[in-house]
């Protein structure tokens, strides 16, 4: 039933309901996604002495995997902010829900930071830490990632929320 603030429009030969103003989503994504790699990229800059990759390799090499871990970064920042919308987004969102999004967001990413770095640090042995790098038990994970994935992604949502 159509109240009287609600019109009913036809485009493209659907019905549009026009109650609420459309929410600011695909402005806020897109936000969220540049601001994430800007931060990430920083991050990865400054934890960089963190691994063993500090000492061991060249600057070339250093600057790469800089910027491949960025673009990782990036997918994964994207491909949890999706899952976290899909878990506890609404139509609504960013307008509401945002509060439940960014915590789903925070533990799909923090979760699949434990799992990576236990993977890649001590399974595979495609990364080291340094010295310098803290770790929590039970799994040796680093600080710094760890924090990396509860930090940036807030921050970026903050931002993208702020534009």
């Amino acid at each position: 039933m159509l109240g009287p603030a609600t019109s009913l429009v036809v485009e493209k030969g659907r019905p549009m309901n026009h109650a609420a103003p459309p929410s600011d989503w695909l402005r806020m994504l897109r936000v969220y996604i540049v601001a994430s790699l800007a931060l990430h990229l920083l991050w990865e800059i400054v934890q960089l002495p963190l691994y063993t990759i500090w000492s061991t390799a060249s600057l070339r090499e250093q600057a790469f995997a800089v910027f491949h871990c960025t673009a990782g970064d990036g997918m994964i920042a994207g491909l949890s902010l999706l899952l976290a919308l899909m878990i506890a987004g609404s139509p609504e969102w960013p307008t509401r829900s945002w509060v439940p999004v960014l915590i789903v967001l925070l533990i799909v990413g923090a979760g699949y930071t434990i799992y990576s770095e236990w993977l890649n640090v001590h399974v595979r042995h495609s990364w080291a830490y340094s010295a310098l790098m803290p770790t929590l038990p039970p799994l040796g994970t680093g600080l710094s990632p760890l924090l990396q994935w509860l930090v940036v992604p807030t921050l970026a949502l903050h931002i993208a929320r702020a534009a």
